[in-house]
């Protein structure tokens, strides 16, 4: 198999990918896809009562991802949905979606779209074993669901949130068992990927891992 300028980052739930995936993209100058956003863009557009199968159009010429400040903000119609898509509910409903054959055949092709010659780093779930199947490098990063519990408090507690940890613990259980049992494309690390437990790690330390890693197969 021909291999393509992509490295994947997959796990579940609060497993810290995105905030791996952005911070390698900015020091190797790479493009980048978190595809759960577009997940939440099809909960977030079916909340406003937009038709399922408009979403895919709307997504390829209304939506423009950005890195700004180590974070991955998102416009639609040059307006800042970020902080929207980012609640629970649209969590919940995105998680919901990921499991119909119609939502993630139409972001298949709009998820390999994302990758040109110049390389990218794709956060997901399936990135590794479906979408990006030929990718240089793939990592499968997760945590402990108490470790991944206590950093999405921390997460949602800064936006301004309410949470409750024991509540919060019980949904990303319930959210690890759908993923890992769905029967499409269902969560777990592809054979050739590198499995990194980062429970007692910070992040600085699995970027640093995550660095060796790309010196070592993908530059």
């Amino acid at each position: 198999m021909d291999r393509i300028n992509v490295i994947t980052v997959d796990g579940p739930s609060a497993s810290g990918k995105g905030s791996l995936a952005r911070k390698i993209a900015q020091i190797f100058d790479l493009a980048i896809l978190d595809s759960g956003s577009l997940y939440r863009l099809y909960a977030f557009f079916l909340e406003k009562d937009i038709d399922l199968r408009s979403i895919p159009k709307i997504i390829k010429t209304n939506i423009e991802f950005k890195i700004t400040q180590n974070d991955l903000r998102i416009t639609y119609l040059k307006d800042d949905i970020t902080d929207k898509l980012r609640s629970e509910k649209i969590a919940v409903k995105a998680s919901e979606l990921s499991s119909l054959a119609e939502v993630r055949d139409a972001l298949f092709d709009i998820q390999r779209a994302f990758y040109t010659h110049k390389g990218l780093v794709a956060d997901g779930r399936d990135m590794g074993t479906v979408v990006f199947k030929d990718a240089k490098l793939k990592i499968y990063l997760t945590a402990t669901v108490e470790v991944r519990a206590r950093r999405r408090y921390l997460e949602l507690q800064k936006r301004g949130q309410e949470v409750n940890m024991p509540a919060l613990i019980a949904d990303i259980e319930q959210r690890d068992l759908k993923d890992s049992s769905r029967e499409l494309s269902p969560l777990l690390p592809a054979d050739d990927a590198h499995v990194i437990d980062s429970s007692d790690m910070s992040l600085e330390d699995v970027i640093k891992i995550t660095k060796n890693l790309i010196k070592e197969e993908y530059i």
